[in-house]
């Protein structure tokens, strides 16, 4: 191999070691964040539903008129 197949591999190896450092740095933030939020609250009229469960949905007409 020639120098310049040699600079540019570790051309090429510096940057992928760069890109996973920085994603790294990157994920082990957003989960530190997640970890600070607090817990969501739910209602108390919502406990006993399960997630999926469907829910009756009431949509009423602002004009009587509208048919």
């Amino acid at each position: 191999m020639n120098d310049v197949t040699i600079f540019i591999f570790g051309l090429s190896f510096a940057a992928v070691v760069g890109a996973t450092f920085a994603f790294m740095w990157k994920m082990t933030g957003a989960v530190l964040e997640d970890v600070k939020k607090p817990p969501k609250i739910v209602h108390p009229e919502m406990k006993e539903v399960q997630d999926g469960d469907e829910l009756l949905v009431f949509k009423g007409l602002e004009d009587p008129d509208d048919k």
